[in-house]
Formats: C-alpha cells, structure tokens, sequence
C-alpha cells in the first residue's frame, strides 16, 4: 500500500529539487517509508516559522536505511558530519 508522507523542507534545498539539482533526501529514520510511497515536501520558512504554501511531491525510488554507529564512532560523526555522495 502507497504512503503519503509529509515532511519540511528548507527553502534552499526545496529550491534545488524543484530545479532538478537534487534528487535525494537525507532524514532521520524516525518514520516508515518504503519504495513507490509519495514524499510530499512542504517548504518551511525558518524566519517566519510557517510554511511557504509550496509543496513538491515526489514517488520514493529507493530507501537506504543506514545504521551509522555500527560504522562510525558517534563522536567523530558529531565533529566532522556524514557526507552524502551522489554518483553519475
């Protein structure tokens, strides 16, 4: 069965998905979320504290969930972040 699931997005990275730039997402895994669910993205304006109005809905292709202190010490995760990299 097909979800829809709702989710903020900043202006600047709602901007980039929109112009095709970007083409993934980057979440907690705090929520299910299969392939061929919709992932609406609703933009949230951190200034006002609202949303835009604008939305982009998007089908899921693939979801990776990945455990990354079974990887990374936590410690160095804080200090230096987790690059996310697309490939061509």
């Amino acid at each position: 069965m097909t979800r829809i699931i709702e989710k903020k997005i900043l202006p600047k990275w709602f901007k980039m998905i929109v112009n095709g730039e970007k083409n993934f997402e980057i979440r907690l895994a705090d929520f299910e979320i299969s392939e061929g669910d919709l992932l609406v993205l609703r933009e949230w304006d951190p200034n006002k504290n609202e949303y835009t109005g604008r939305s982009i809905t998007k089908k899921v292709r693939r979801v990776y969930k990945i455990p990354l202190a079974e990887y990374y010490d936590l410690n160095k995760i804080k200090k230096y972040g987790i690059y996310i990299i697309e490939l061509t």
